[in-house]
C-alpha cells in the first residue's frame, strides 16, 4: 500500500522542527556558559549551519503545500460543478456550504455518491482478480461493500473513447430509469480525476459469455433464449415508450445484455443513449458512436437517430441468439455475407432451419418459435427503417399477438470483398470496432 505524501511531509517537518529545537538548546546554552569569544564563534557556525540546512527544506516544504492545495482545490472545484450538474439526480450530494435544493421524489431517490475509499476496499485496491470484463467506458470490476452487497464497478479508462459526457448521461438517465429489463445503477464515484460507476452485481456477467461460447452456449436451451429475447424487447418497448423520458439506447449489443442469477436480461451501458421528446420522431447527429455489425445503414451513412436503430440492432441480436453466431463472422464459402445476409439467404431458399443452433432445440414447439423469431428478427433488420416494425409490434408477434407476419424485405447486409459498410469510406472504415468491447466513433459527411 503505497504512502501518503503528506504523511512523508509531516515526518521530514517534525525531523527539521527537532532540530531547530536541538539547536536553539545548544545555543543557549553556549550564551549561558559564555566561555569566550571561542564558543561565540562556535555556536555562530552551528547556527548558521542549521539554518543553511532547515531553510531550503522550509521552502521546498511550502511549496509541495501551495502545489498540494491548489491541486486539491481545482479538484474540488470541478467536483462541485459536477455535483452541480447532477444534483437533480444524486440523492446524497454534499452541498458544500449552501442549502441543498428540494428534489422531486421518486427520481434518484436511492442513487448516492460513494467514498473512492469505499470503492478502493470493496474492489481489494481494483485487483486484477476482481476484473471481470472491459468495455467501451473502461474496466470493469466485481465487488463487495461492508455490509456485504455484492457490486459490479465500471471504472473510467484514461483511454477510454467516453468522458465525462458519457458518464453524466449513463448516471441522470439510469437514475430516472425503472424496469426489470434494465440494469440498476447504485451510485457513482468521483475522485480526481476518478469516474466510477456503481451497479448492482450480475452474477451470470453477460450474454455473449454465454451464446459465443462452444460450450456455455449449451447451458442456455431455447426457452431461456426466448425468455432473454422477450426481456430485452420489454426493456426497448420500456425506454422507447413507456419510460419517463424516450430514449434511444444506439449501443445495443450482446455483451451489454446482463444476466442475473435467473438469467433474466438486464440492458446496460447507457453512455451513449440519446433523449427524444415524446413527440420527435427522429433526429440527425454528426457523431457517430456504436459497435459495427449492430449499428443500422441509415444512422452510419446519414446519422439520423431514431427508434429504428435500436429496433435494427435488437434484429441483428435476436438472430445472434438463435444461431449462436457472431454478426461479424463470415457465413458463406464463395462470398462474404455476415449472419444477417447468411439468414436472409436461408430464409429465401426455405433452409432457414440451418441457422439454428442445434444445442438449444428442447421441446416439439422449438422448431417453429425459433422460426418466428429469425421471421421477427428479420423484419428488424431491413434495409429501410419506415419497413422495420416498431419494438410494440415486435412485442407482439414475439407473444403470437400480431397475425399474419408481413414478408421481411432484403436487410441491410453487404456482399463486398471487407466488411466495410456501403456508403462509409476506407478510412472511416477503419475508425469503426470490429469487436464486441470497444465504442467506434465515426465523423459522417
Amino acid at each position: 500500500m503505497k504512502k501518503s505524501p503528506w504523511l512523508i511531509i509531516e515526518i521530514l517537518g517534525s525531523l527539521a522542527a527537532l532540530l531547530l529545537i536541538i539547536l536553539g538548546a545548544l545555543s543557549y546554552k553556549l550564551r549561558r556558559k559564555d566561555k569566550g569569544i571561542e564558543e561565540r564563534r562556535r555556536m555562530s557556525f552551528i547556527f548558521s549551519l542549521g539554518v543553511a540546512l532547515v531553510l531550503p527544506f522550509l521552502c521546498y516544504l511550502c511549496y509541495l503545500m501551495g502545489k498540494k492545495l491548489k491541486t486539491k482545490v481545482q479538484s474540488v472545484n470541478n467536483r462541485k460543478k459536477l455535483l452541480k450538474e447532477l444534483a437533480s439526480t444524486l440523492s446524497h450530494a454534499p452541498n458544500f456550504g449552501r442549502r441543498r435544493r428540494k428534489r422531486k421524489k421518486g427520481i434518484g431517490q436511492d442513487l448516492k455518491i460513494f467514498d473512492f475509499q469505499t470503492i478502493e476496499v470493496a474492489t481489494n485496491n481494483f485487483s486484477t482478480e476482481n476484473k471481470v470484463g472491459e468495455g467501451g467506458f473502461g474496466p470493469v470490476y466485481k465487488g463487495k461493500l461492508v455490509d456485504g452487497q455484492e457490486i459490479a464497478v465500471k471504472r473510467l479508462s484514461s483511454r477510454s473513447v467516453q468522458g465525462i459526457k458519457e458518464f453524466k448521461n449513463e448516471v441522470k438517465l439510469i437514475a430516472k430509469l425503472q424496469h426489470t429489463n434494465l440494469v440498476k445503477l447504485l451510485g457513482c464515484s468521483l475522485h480526481g480525476e476518478e469516474r466510477i460507476l456503481v451497479y448492482e452485481h450480475m452474477f451470470n456477467k453477460s450474454l455473449d459469455f454465454f451464446i459465443f461460447d462452444s460450450d456455455r452456449r449449451k447451458l442456455l436451451n431455447w426457452k431461456k433464449r426466448f425468455s432473454i429475447i422477450e426481456g430485452i424487447a420489454q426493456g426497448l418497448l420500456y425506454l422507447h415508450k413507456y419510460s419517463r423520458l424516450k430514449i434511444i439506447h444506439r449501443d445495443l449489443k450482446a455483451n451489454n445484455i446482463l444476466l442475473d442469477n435467473e438469467m433474466n436480461p438486464k440492458i446496460s451501458d447507457f453512455g451513449m443513449a440519446r433523449i427524444f421528446t415524446a413527440n420527435e420522431p427522429e433526429s440527425n447527429t454528426t457523431r457517430i458512436v456504436g459497435t459495427h455489425g449492430y449499428m443500422s445503414p441509415e444512422y452510419i451513412m446519414n446519422g439520423i437517430v431514431s427508434t429504428k436503430n435500436d429496433v435494427y440492432s435488437f434484429g441483428v441480436l435476436l438472430l445472434e441468439i438463435v444461431s449462436s453466431k457472431k454478426n461479424s463472422g463470415i457465413y458463406h464459402p464463395e462470398r462474404p455475407l455476415n449472419l444477417v445476409g447468411y439468414a436472409w439467404q436461408l430464409w429465401n431458399d426455405g433452409k432457414a432451419l440451418e441457422l439454428i443452433d442445434s444445442e438449444i432445440l428442447d421441446g416439439p414447439n422449438s422448431p417453429a418459435e425459433v422460426l418466428r423469431c429469425i421471421h421477427v428478427g428479420l423484419l428488424c433488420a431491413q434495409d429501410q427503417a419506415t419497413d422495420r416494425p416498431k419494438m410494440r409490434k415486435v412485442v407482439s408477434m414475439l407473444t403470437r399477438e400480431a397475425k399474419p407476419f408481413p414478408a421481411p424485405k432484403q436487410p441491410a447486409f453487404f456482399i463486398s470483398d471487407s466488411s466495410a459498410e456501403p456508403g462509409v469510406s476506407e478510412n472511416k472504415s477503419k475508425t469503426c470496432s470490429v469487436n464486441e468491447i470497444t465504442i467506434s466513433i465515426m465523423e459522417p459527411r
